[in-house]
């Protein structure tokens, strides 16, 4: 595949899933055995991950993640990217606090065949909950 081809491949599963929240994009741009390691946790298959996603959506409704820019590299593309939301649902057992929040990540996600079969994904989980007030900020 082409740098370009693995770009729009990407930018269309950004566009689906952290723009219009359509997870089942997933059955066309994802591989079955598909590898995601996000929040420290390692999810292995397409259903897995949309079950996974669901608490942003549940717990952010608003969320917002524009990619700020990508970088590729034979199979591979970077983003990075900064979500905005408003904490109005529960989000895996933190009850909603109507706090707006803001926080950075990168994510890298391997292309093989127009398919993304590995993805690793870096978000300022710490700033996340510190702006939720589960965990206190630094002084």
């Amino acid at each position: 595949m082409s740098v370009e081809e693995t770009k729009d491949i990407l930018d269309r599963w950004w566009d689906e899933v952290w723009i219009k929240k359509n997870l089942a994009i997933a059955d066309e741009l994802l591989v079955d055995n598909v590898v995601l390691h996000n929040f420290g946790v390692v999810v292995e298959g397409r259903e897995a991950w949309k079950q996974s996603m669901t608490p942003f959506f549940i717990g952010f409704p608003d969320l917002n993640i524009p990619i700020e820019f990508t970088v590729t590299e034979g199979d591979k593309i970077a983003v990075r990217w900064t979500a905005t939301g408003t904490h109005t649902g529960d989000f895996r057992g933190i009850a909603p606090t109507g706090k707006r929040v803001s926080f950075a990540g990168v994510a890298i996600a391997r292309v093989v065949g127009g398919k993304i079969v590995e993805m690793w994904s870096q978000p300022d989980t710490l700033g996340l909950l510190q702006q939720l007030g589960v965990i206190p900020a630094a002084a």
